[in-house]
């Protein structure tokens, strides 16, 4: 191999899939998910990454991402990394321009391991071969019978120990709806997830209440932008009831703000949101140095690799929508056993091909 492998090309599409149904959190309703999709072509090999965002991604990863990168050296992810991030400054690196640096980032990483003929765990280091998950879903406008046997089916199906759902649409049936879901998992935890709907008071009084029911995670309680909020929520929550937020981290300094402010204690980060594995490796080492463990967000094929690498890594979130998805569309995805994922280390890189003649049904 040369001591340089400058990049040649880069492609990216977006695939709009709709939801087996129609979909509620506590803030928010939709009936489709769209995938975006990053090829980096160099060296006679092709890096895929991808992030769950707007279709607009794609125009900031042609118009903005590609300029910059092409005739770049793809193993040099440090300087594509900071050069990408010079190239959004004036349109905005936090939302959407950062979901298109996540893309291009995981493909990159999956170029580089490809070019070394290595699965991407293995280039970074590992500190464990396989990764815990918790099942994630449990919708607002799901009724009881169908809440119960989604979050049953990932307990007794893949085995998982703890698993999630959403609240806060509602609040005078969520008790009741936790109650349904306690009563459906037997002895696996239960995780709720307010997505910001609820305000400190009532985040407090349904902490009380949820903890009584065995519930052991409020993620969101309140807004990820009120760091003093989530901070209170924490200081006064029952013992046992840990809160976690991070999932709109869009760089390290929101991570760093965070875990200053005490306002959790799980720190979430996503891979296809926070700058790419780059930036889930560096909110991984802030962690570690506050002493926080992390709990990587959603699309559980992009993160397995690099949550092999991470110290003090709690879990995966298998969330519902992009377990389907990424089973549907990606070859190599990997399948819940015993709560747990695993890399193929028999395949280089990620080991995901992207099965495109499948997708193009869904194509923006």
């Amino acid at each position: 191999m040369s001591a340089q492998v400058p990049i040649q090309q880069i492609r990216a599409s977006a695939y709009r899939i709709p939801t087996e149904t129609p979909e509620a959190d506590g803030t928010l309703e939709w009936n489709s998910t769209t995938l975006v999709v990053v090829h980096i072509d160099a060296g006679g090999r092709t890096g895929l990454g991808y992030t769950y965002a707007s279709s607009a991604a794609v125009a900031v990863i042609h118009e903005q991402l590609t300029k910059a990168l092409c005739g770049r050296d793809a193993l040099d992810i440090p300087g594509a990394h900071l050069c990408m991030q010079r190239q959004v400054r004036n349109i905005g690196r936090s939302g959407l321009a950062a979901c298109a640096i996540s893309a291009v980032d995981a493909a990159l990483w999956d170029l580089k391991a490809k070019q070394l003929s290595l699965p991407l765990a293995k280039l970074l280091g590992m500190t464990r071969t396989s990764v815990p998950v918790y099942g994630s879903g449990g919708f607002t406008n799901y009724d009881d019978a169908r809440l119960a046997a989604q979050l049953a089916g990932w307990v007794e199906r893949d085995g998982c120990r703890w698993v999630k759902m959403k609240i806060g649409a509602d609040p005078t049936r969520d008790l009741a709806r936790i109650k349904a879901a306690r009563a459906a998992i037997g002895t696996a935890t239960l995780f709720m997830d307010a997505n910001g709907a609820l305000d400190c008071k009532s985040a407090l009084e349904l902490a009380k209440a949820a903890a009584h029911e065995g519930v052991r995670w409020f993620e969101e309680p309140v807004s990820s932008d009120d760091l003093r909020g989530l901070s209170l929520v924490r200081e006064h929550a029952p013992p046992g009831l840990e809160i976690a937020a991070g999932e709109y981290s869009y760089n390290l300094d929101d991570v760093r703000r965070m875990l200053e402010a005490g306002a959790v204690d799980v720190q979430q980060v996503d891979a296809s949101r926070c700058l790419g594995i780059t930036g889930f490796l560096s909110a991984s080492a802030l962690c570690d140095a506050h002493h926080i463990d992390l709990s990587g967000h959603c699309a559980p094929s992009l993160h397995l690799h690099a949550a092999c690498a991470a110290p003090r890594l709690r879990h995966l979130e298998y969330f519902f929508d992009h377990v389907r998805i990424e089973h549907q569309l990606f070859d190599g995805a990997p399948r819940a056993r015993d709560g747990t994922i695993a890399p193929d280390l028999t395949r280089p890189g990620m080991g995901l091909e992207f099965k495109e003649p499948d997708a193009c049904q869904y194509a923006v």
